[in-house]
């Protein structure tokens, strides 16, 4: 172990030389039009290729932020050189270490690669990092509002290229969060979109159910008319939820609700649980809609 940390220790000194004499490099080259007569355009590309050598020693040393700050640099040069592509993959590479280490920093790289890659019109790779910036939102920075437009936006940039059940996964994220955040009528317009696009194909109709289920629950706790209307006409758009552990769950559940019994909910609820195990949205959403019911405790005990 001690001769990984010296080993590391090294590495990182290398990196921090290296990086010295890439800036000498690139400030020898001169002003930028002048040098590229004068093999100032091939200095710049040596310090480039340098700043990306020392961002990976960096790495090895697990200094996150100066391998992050290296990669920027490289990605500056890049642009520079009007090398596109490369200047996104080392903004990528920059955002991966950030994300160790400084989640803003992370989504400020990932967001210049996103920038470079819809502008040439790659939009299948902008959705994908769109994704990465979304779950830096979630999980670190605990932003579900951002997380929202990223994941929206993803969803767009794939529909927008045939990329059906990669929208359809991130607008499910939206839907979820929608519902969680009392943005009902947004979630009901996804779960009902997701599940019109899934009935159909003989692969994901199993999951379309799931979805008309998802919107139901949202429906019921705006308005409980607004369910029954919307159940009708989930079974009539798609028969096989009619026979679905999820239909007969809801009807129940109505029943419950105009009789203003929280007993027979609750048995409801559990009887279903006891078979298929509800999650943690799901029980959210059952006890929002229990706590409707006159002088309910409001849990599912």
């Amino acid at each position: 172990m001690a001769n990984e940390t010296m080993d590391n220790t090294g590495k990182e000194k290398e990196a921090i030389q290296l990086m010295a004499d890439a800036d000498k490099k690139v400030k020898s080259s001169g002003s930028f039009l002048g040098g590229m007569f004068g093999g100032g355009h091939h200095k710049v590309e040596e310090a480039c290729e340098m700043y990306c050598r020392a961002a990976n020693m960096f790495k090895m040393a697990k200094n996150w932020s100066a391998a992050g700050a290296a990669f920027c640099k490289a990605a500056r040069l890049h642009m520079q050189l009007q090398n596109k592509h490369d200047c996104a993959t080392s903004f990528i590479d920059a955002g991966n270490a950030y994300k160790k280490s400084d989640p803003n920093e992370a989504i400020k790289c990932l967001n210049a690669a996103v920038d470079i890659y819809t502008d040439m019109g790659r939009f299948t790779i902008a959705a994908k990092h769109h994704i990465s910036i979304a779950e830096i939102y979630e999980a670190e920075l605990v932003d579900i509002e951002k997380a929202i437009a990223h994941y929206e936006q993803a969803a767009d940039y794939y529909k927008g290229e045939e990329s059906n059940s990669s929208a359809n996964k991130c607008l499910l994220k939206v839907g979820a969060y929608c519902a969680q955040l009392e943005q009902y009528q947004k979630a009901i317009e996804i779960y009902e979109q997701v599940g019109a696009n899934t009935m159909d194909n003989p692969l994901l109709k199993y999951s379309a159910k799931e979805y008309f289920f998802k919107a139901s629950l949202c429906h019921f706790i705006v308005d409980e008319l607004n369910a029954k209307i919307a159940i009708e006409k989930y079974e009539e758009m798609f028969p096989a939820f009619s026979d679905s552990r999820e239909c007969k769950l809801l009807k129940k559940l109505l029943e419950a609700h105009e009789e203003q019994n929280s007993e027979a909910f609750t048995e409801a609820v559990k009887e279903f649980d006891s078979i298929s195990r509800l999650d943690q949205w799901h029980t959210t959403l059952l006890l929002r809609i229990k706590k409707t019911i006159q002088g309910d405790e409001g849990d599912l005990k």
